[in-house]
């Protein structure tokens, strides 16, 4: 009687205790293939996902994220799979031939059906038909609603992205556009992600926009819109070169090849980051600048949570937290309140909440909760008024090279920036801010 050790089988889970049962361990994605081929009338989605991976221990099965679509296909390494197994959210692989620790290996999946979104303790996240197109929110477990995948952010991997729909329609995903031909009224997109990015930020979408180009310089910005809204489109998003090179001066080099707005026919409820593009509802835009603390907030993104990308979702300060201050740097800088401004009155508000939430660990009900957002951004301020401007955009440009494309925690910021700054109290900052109850002064 042969005996497998249980080593042999791949973690069906990142082993991240705010999303227990998302990502896959065992192997490490290197790249994403995917071709869609999508019917935005009837919502019928044919897809093949070609995924290169690296095997991390011996491996005699191994599983990927994977819900609500059905699979036609899948072959390792050109080879039906000995055994595959589906359930609500895992497709189960068992290859023909176990696979060595360091191995490369390929998994071809073949799927179709109606996608749809998957229901989490957020709400319903993925894939999401609009009144007239697509919308795709991944984050934090979204992503498997459309393409089997390692869904835990702690596994980047390079993407290329082929979508086919019907012409009249734009496509916009991550990255570049490579290549769009068009044939029988159908025209197909091919986009490029070159740099390391997590599931939850790939993104797809669809809709009758009218397209403009924004800025070319540092790299090129563009903007997708409904026609109705082309007079507000130029005033609201006007200014997002000049947040750009604000930006650039604070934290560094911009980290990706373009950057892209997309604005749906369609309100919202929140707008959306993803790598390389923000996302925006109508009722974003109103002419008068009314949403650049938000436009600010998602392209500060670009570096904190899309460039620098937590390992853990435990430490979703360093996404939302960085994002909010960099709204307070420009406010700061556009001739709005000053960042101290700013903090003193966030301060005042976050003492008439309740004093029941450790920022660094708050919980997966809990991770996307204002005080994260605003204490985060208070932690960062409290951190500047110790080191002074000079020593903490030093340190801030030293965090960003230093993790770009990376993984981050709190602890690797708190060592850079007192590496950086010299000053050995950054951390007992952070500890005050981000891993105690009670609200520090400013």
């Amino acid at each position: 009687m042969s005996f497998t050790p249980a080593s042999a089988f791949g973690s069906a889970s990142a082993g991240d205790p705010y999303l227990p049962t998302s990502g896959n361990g065992g192997y490490g994605v290197l790249h994403y293939e995917l071709d869609l081929d999508y019917r935005v009338a009837t919502n019928r989605l044919n897809g093949t996902a070609v995924i290169r991976a690296r095997a991390t221990m011996p491996l005699e099965r191994f599983s990927l994220d994977f819900a609500g679509l059905s699979v036609v296909k899948v072959t390792v390494d050109g080879e039906r799979p000995k055994k595959l197994a589906e359930t609500p959210r895992k497709l189960v692989i068992t290859p023909e031939h176990a696979l060595a620790e360091g191995q490369e290996f390929s998994v071809a999946v073949r799927y179709r059906g109606a996608p749809h979104p998957i229901r989490s303790s957020w709400g319903e996240v993925g894939w999401e038909e609009l009144a007239d197109g697509v919308i795709v929110a991944g984050q934090p477990c979204g992503a498997a609603s459309w393409f089997p995948c390692n869904d835990h952010p702690s596994d980047k991997a390079t993407y290329r992205i082929t979508i086919a729909c019907e012409a009249g329609y734009t496509v916009v995903s991550n990255g570049s556009l490579v290549a769009r031909t068009s044939r029988s009224g159908r025209t197909a997109w091919t986009y490029e992600m070159l740099q390391p990015m997590a599931s939850y930020l790939a993104t797809v979408q669809i809709g009758r926009y009218r397209s403009r180009e924004i800025a070319q310089d540092p790299v090129p910005q563009s903007i997708h819109f409904p026609q109705s809204l082309d007079r507000e489109i130029s005033i609201d998003f006007g200014r997002v070169p000049e947040m750009l090179a604000l930006f650039e001066s604070l934290f560094g080099a911009y980290p990706f090849d373009s950057y892209t707005v997309v604005v749906t026919h369609d309100e919202l409820e929140i707008p959306l980051e993803a790598q390389g593009l923000a996302i925006f509802g109508r009722n974003h835009v109103d002419g008068v600048h009314g949403s650049d603390r938000l436009i600010a907030h998602e392209l500060a993104h670009q570096w904190f949570g899309n460039s620098l990308t937590l390992a853990r979702w435990r430490d979703i300060w360093l996404h939302e937290g960085f994002a909010c201050y960099a709204e307070w740097l420009w406010s700061e800088a556009s001739g709005g309140k000053t960042a101290d401004e700013n903090a003193v009155a966030h301060r005042a508000r976050v003492a008439l909440e309740p004093k029941d939430l450790v920022i660094g660990d708050p919980g997966p009900a809990l991770m996307f909760d204002d005080r994260v957002y605003k204490r985060g951004a208070l932690a960062l301020h409290a951190v500047r008024r110790r080191l002074g401007d000079e020593a903490f955009f030093a340190g801030l440009r030293a965090y960003v090279a230093e993790c770009r494309f990376g993984l981050v925690s709190t602890e690797d910021f708190v060592e850079i920036m007192q590496s950086s700054s010299g000053d050995d109290e950054v951390g007992s900052v952070i500890d005050r801010w981000v891993y105690a109850k009670s609200l520090p002064k400013l």
